[in-house]
């Protein structure tokens, strides 16, 4: 059994993805995009959110603090607003005393999430030959 945090039906998609190559000719705002998403997603805190928002579906501001360990308030709202501006989380504000915020992935952050499944996927079938390879250089 798999340890991914993901279903069955994610990681065939994500498999299906990772086997189609990219073209080679590609639109040069299409490559902006990727290389700014591959930055972006590649912060730690927004591959933990995504994840964590994938796990729970919806939780409240304090809520998903306590799910990400280490995480400052500032960087959480800093790396919600990013994700909510590229339109991977929507924002709920309820109208109560204390204010109460939700927030959900999105269509959109869900086949992102898919999108980098391939990346577990390629993790764990490659952990055995990272570590060897990190061991092997740490001896020389």
């Amino acid at each position: 059994m798999s340890s991914l945090p993901f279903d069955d039906a994610t990681i065939r998609r994500a498999r299906r993805i990772a086997e189609n190559t990219p073209p080679t000719q590609c639109d040069p705002r299409v490559e902006a995009l990727v290389n700014d998403l591959i930055g972006r997603v590649a912060d730690k805190w927004t591959m933990i959110i995504l994840e964590t928002l994938t796990e729970h579906e919806e939780l409240r501001f304090t809520q998903l603090g306590r799910q990400v360990p280490g995480i400052s308030q500032k960087m959480l709202t800093q790396t919600l607003r990013q994700m909510e501006r590229d339109g991977m989380v929507t924002r709920t504000v309820h109208p109560v005393i204390p204010p109460r915020v939700d927030y959900r992935l999105t269509e959109l952050g869900q086949s992102l999430g898919v999108a980098f499944c391939g990346v577990w996927i390629w993790a764990e079938d490659n952990f055995g030959k990272v570590e060897a390879a990190r061991e092997a250089f740490d001896r020389r």
